[in-house]
């Protein structure tokens, strides 16, 4: 699981295809090329939902195959990063940047053919807020004061305070058919242009082509998200044709069996995927920041990286990818150095080292990330024993009881630093001012505003050590040639199949 996430190698004869890319999609075929209107594209991952209902933890699975293909939100976060119109036709502000109303698109229906109603913009708001919720965003919206549905077609909503990423954080609301009566943790009912067919779990979840769909029907009939337990059956599985793509490749030593030959391509995208480690700030003896600077300055990120990535992915200082507005580059807060790392045991009273356990998840490359932070830790006296756990002890376990020390976890949203602001979320971080500068960052009148107080988040956070941020994964998309039209960026895992073609 990982919050809104695999080592194989085998060379073949060929020449390289490492293809560039627009910011949003991979190349189309050739002029001229022929596409079959009706293909299915069959889609291998390695994140299988926790359940299809995104308030009630399905993980970053349920996001990558049903948002924006089977829900919609009146508004979407595009594959460029833009925030951009979608179920909303319009929508307009008061002067005091309290009420919003919105106008919903003229004949929209959901999959079983439900008109959609301003109720179910109400409804779907409201569930996200609620109580019990685990939704990603809940902590932002709950900023809503009241929402109402003014006539079938307009929505209002009151906000208690203002909210600058108001219609950013809409983006992550899935509008659902209020009125439906079946099981939401199995079953779909969206305003997308797919529609449900099957989920098999452990196994492959289908999509088909929506007929009825209200905006530009998809290129292709159908998508089949087929599911593995490793990389390494993934990647064996696109070198037989049993899947078209593989949206994240997690197996670097597995690419150079796609790099040498010409029937794939191999495309690195903009990535907003972070690879913590996650201390329990709220607990011995990580609620020391000497403690926490010290495991941070013991760590070679670098090395980290180049081990389990070589020439791919990024160094980052902070929670903040290169693609937020606020970044800032403070990789120089989180340098290697295992004699400062020392010295600060020492000062906290470890000056003969400690022992926790490092909960991890069970599939690559947590395993190597561990065992290397494992001996990394060990030649300043710190033992880390490893317990590999998987994404659903990993949920129960972490997230939901914070029963841990410290964790290894992939974070994939963007503007994500908003968490550290929360003293209730599972890493128990608690520091006044950041909660104070975080809460502001949403009142004021201007992105430049909010961009300076979540600056001095991201210092803070980083000098503080809150976590310990190892690298930012590359995006990399590794599809048939025959293939055209599938995002490369996949900002928060989301997944856009619509416009995916195959050549005939």
């Amino acid at each position: 699981m990982r919050l809104m996430t695999p080592l194989a190698a085998a060379a073949l004869a060929g020449a390289l295809v490492l293809t560039s890319c627009s910011p949003s999609q991979n190349p189309g075929p050739d002029e001229g090329g022929v596409t079959q209107a009706d293909a299915t594209i069959y889609v291998g991952s390695l994140y299988e939902p926790q359940n299809l209902d995104n308030t009630a933890g399905g993980g970053q699975g349920v996001t990558e195959a049903l948002t924006g293909n089977v829900y919609e939100g009146l508004f979407r976060l595009a594959d460029s990063g833009e925030v951009e119109p979608l179920l909303a036709a319009a929508h307009e502000v008061s002067e005091d940047g309290l009420t919003y109303t919105f106008t919903l698109q003229d004949g929209v229906t959901f999959g079983s053919g439900k008109a959609l109603t301003a109720d179910d913009v109400v409804y779907s708001i409201e569930k996200v807020i609620a109580d019990d919720s685990q939704s990603a965003r809940k902590s932002q919206l709950e900023v809503i004061d009241s929402v109402a549905a003014v006539d079938d077609q307009t929505v209002r909503v009151t906000l208690s305070e203002r909210s600058i990423s108001f219609l950013y954080n809409l983006s992550y609301v899935w509008i659902v058919n209020s009125a439906f009566e079946g099981n939401r943790s199995s079953e779909a009912d969206g305003t997308g242009p797919y529609t449900l067919d099957t989920w098999t779990r452990g196994s492959a979840l289908s999509l088909v082509r929506n007929d009825d769909y209200w905006g530009e029907a998809p290129t292709n009939g159908g998508v089949v998200f087929t599911y593995f337990s490793d990389a390494t059956s993934l990647n064996n599985a696109l070198l037989t044709g049993a899947v078209d793509v593989v949206t994240s490749q997690q197996s670097p030593d597995g690419l150079a069996q796609f790099e040498q030959t010409d029937d794939f391509t191999i495309t690195d995208g903009n990535s907003t995927t972070k690879l913590l480690l996650a201390f329990n700030d709220a607990a011995a003896p990580f609620d020391d920041v000497r403690v926490r600077q010290a495991v941070s300055a013991a760590i070679d990120d670098e090395k980290l990286l180049e081990s389990v990535w070589g020439d791919y992915g990024t160094l980052i200082g902070s929670m903040v990818p290169p693609t937020d507005p606020w970044f800032e580059d403070l990789t120089d807060l989180d340098s290697y150095d295992p004699d400062r790392a020392a010295g600060l045991l020492a000062e906290a009273g470890y000056e003969d080292g400690f022992t926790f356990t490092l909960d991890t998840p069970s599939y690559d490359p947590h395993p190597t990330a561990a065992t290397f932070i494992q001996s990394q830790l060990a030649e300043v006296g710190i033992t880390v024993e490893i317990n590999s756990i998987t994404s659903d002890e990993w949920y129960t376990k972490v997230y939901q009881n914070r029963d841990f020390e410290a964790t290894m976890q992939e974070h994939v949203n963007d503007r994500d630093l908003v968490w550290y602001g929360n003293p209730d979320f599972y890493w128990g971080y608690d520091n006044a001012e950041v909660q104070e500068w975080v809460a502001q960052s949403e009142l004021v009148s201007s992105e430049a505003e909010q961009t300076e107080l979540l600056k001095l988040v991201a210092r803070t956070t980083a000098e503080e050590a809150a976590s310990e941020w190892l690298y930012l994964y590359p995006q990399i998309v590794v599809a048939s040639s025959a293939l055209s039209g599938y995002p490369v960026n996949g900002l928060n895992s989301q997944f856009f199949a619509y416009d995916i073609e195959k050549a005939a």
